[in-house]
């Protein structure tokens, strides 16, 4: 996720870290180019002329930007959905935490370093776990290096047999409340609230995955592709009468604008990657695990996370 104020002046037009004009430069560079030969031939090609006016091209033009917003409105709903439910994963793992700490009875009190062979640190450390293999599973990469000092070691090696790491931490997260209302420390009443603070995550977890799993129909997409790209590489044909010269520059600034809308729309379509654009679970992750270490006194280093180059992780 980039993180910056919005530049002003000359380093309005400078700026790359963020921008979407890596991805879409050789695309753009080509339609220029293309609209520079045009040009020069005045619209000319092998001797024949391509007569276009403007007036297709306005046609055309209002209907697929608004059709490119509306793709592009979609994608940032899923953006800012994701950003949403991470922001619940956040809330109610410091809620569990809470509740771990002050409902479940237990004779000794907390110490520092305490191990998980307490039930109170052990579902809090689990919790800790979670998030981080729920930010693994979104992203596709290995949770288990990250959870092994989070977990005891029977339940760190059962993980690697389940394909849903987050859903089998909360699967250990029932055995545990129904263990503490078997040893007695936890009645019914209270398990009911500690169990619903589990719903709860397990709800923005499954919700996740939905929005990782279900893309934008592909046609649609496929559809706005094809006529952005027409429309540019044809803009050239209907320009160079009108304007002359000026057509390579008027073209770069529309086909900027429409491969950029485009390329962003992808790029903010799948909100848990790891593209500087995308929501920075990492921060967010660690956000979870210094709030849940404090709560139970845990010494450790971890500080938040800072932007590099602008770039939130």
């Amino acid at each position: 996720m980039i993180v910056r104020g919005r530049p002003s002046g000359l380093r309005l037009f400078l700026v790359l870290r963020g921008s979407v004009l890596h991805q879409i430069w050789g695309v753009l560079l080509v339609n220029i180019t293309l609209a520079t030969l045009v040009t020069l031939n005045h619209g000319d090609l092998f001797r024949l002329k391509i007569t276009l006016t403007a007036i297709p091209f306005t046609l055309i033009g209002l209907p697929l930007a608004i059709f490119l917003g509306f793709r592009n409105n979609a994608a940032y709903d899923r953006y800012c959905e994701g950003r949403k439910l991470w922001g619940e994963i956040v809330l109610q793992s410091r809620n569990f935490s809470r509740q771990c700490l002050t409902l479940i009875a237990y004779p000794e009190q907390l110490t520092d370093g305490a191990r998980l062979n307490d039930v109170r640190v052990r579902m809090i450390y689990r919790t800790i776990a979670f998030s981080h293999a729920l930010r693994h599973q979104l992203r596709n990469t290995d949770a288990r290096n990250e959870l092994k000092p989070l977990l005891e070691l029977n339940e760190w090696q059962q993980i690697s047999k389940t394909d849903n790491i987050p859903d089998y931490l909360m699967q250990q997260m029932g055995r545990d409340l129904r263990l503490c209302m078997d040893e007695k420390r936890l009645d019914g009443c209270l398990a009911a609230a500690l169990d619903s603070t589990l719903c709860s995550m397990t709800s923005a977890a499954a919700s996740c995955e939905r929005i990782k799993s279900t893309p934008i129909p592909f046609s649609y997409t496929l559809l706005l592709h094809r006529t952005a790209y027409m429309y540019c590489f044809l803009l050239p044909f209907g320009l160079v009468d009108t304007i002359g010269f000026m057509t390579p520059f008027v073209v770069g600034i529309v086909a900027y604008t429409f491969f950029g809308l485009d390329a962003l729309g992808d790029e903010i379509e799948e909100p848990f990657g790891n593209s500087p654009n995308d929501l920075a679970l990492n921060a967010i992750c660690r956000s979870i695990e210094i709030s849940l270490r404090d709560s139970i006194g845990d010494k450790h280093e971890l500080v938040p996370l800072a932007p590099v180059n602008y770039c939130l992780m």
